[in-house]
């Protein structure tokens, strides 16, 4: 097993996998300040899963909040994936704390989605953490109303929910409902993002939202809700 890192060596080791011209481009393309390194998803994962197995929990917060205050990209996306577990023993009610303290600084949507994903866990843990969420619903950042849908997605992504999950999915359908008058594109693509992919497992409640709802929905958002259902109708 390796040493720990600590963030000053964690940041070395991104940035040896650094590629300037890629760096650019994302740069370009996320139309974001923040420094960029180049340096691929998988690699930032492979990276993560050895920092992972080498740290404390203790130590792996603290690696988090080191890098997600670096504010290079790369950075915050390993910051993010080191508390993407599904279970963190003893106690991650610390993780949780740090997630939600990274949310009012949203900027961005990948830096968003994947911190939004390690949220996500830490509410399938503890759904009474629903309650924070609520509050972000008429937040003034707009990345902040967003996470409120994109860290409640596993609950789309049940098989067989029960009946606690069920009343997840239609709280959260409440929320998504508030932001029908929301023009923002990345709220309305939320909402659409949301109901697609409960679309796969619950199509019927699906189509009675957009029944009742949709016409309200930016035409595109409306159109994602429904990439599944014309495939589901015609089967």
């Amino acid at each position: 097993m390796t040493d720990a890192p600590h963030t000053a060596a964690a940041l070395e080791a991104l940035s040896a996998l650094a590629d300037p011209q890629k760096a650019s481009e994302m740069q370009a393309y996320h139309k974001t300040d923040r420094p960029f390194l180049g340096v691929p998803v998988p690699q930032i994962e492979a990276l993560v899963k050895d920092w992972r197995t080498a740290c404390s929990l203790e130590q792996r917060l603290a690696l988090a909040a080191g890098l997600w205050d670096s504010n290079i990209h790369e950075a915050r996306v390993a910051a993010a994936k080191l508390l993407l577990q599904a279970r963190i023993r003893p106690d991650d009610n610390a993780a949780w704390a740090l997630i939600t303290s990274w949310v009012p600084q949203f900027d961005s949507w990948a830096i968003a989605d994947h911190a939004s994903i390690a949220g996500g866990k830490r509410l399938v843990a503890d759904p009474s953490r629903l309650d924070q969420l609520e509050e972000w619903t008429t937040h003034p950042n707009m990345w902040t109303r967003r996470a409120a849908l994109v860290m409640t997605l596993p609950w789309t992504r049940l098989n067989h929910p029960k009946p606690a999950d069920l009343a997840v999915r239609e709280r959260v359908l409440g929320w998504a409902e508030g932001y029908l008058d929301d023009k923002e594109w990345f709220i309305q693509k939320a909402i659409g993002w949301w109901l697609r992919d409960l679309s796969r497992h619950d199509p019927a409640r699906v189509r009675d939202w957009l029944g009742a709802h949709g016409a309200r929905l930016k035409p595109f958002a409306r159109r994602e809700a429904q990439r599944h259902l014309g495939r589901q109708i015609k089967g």
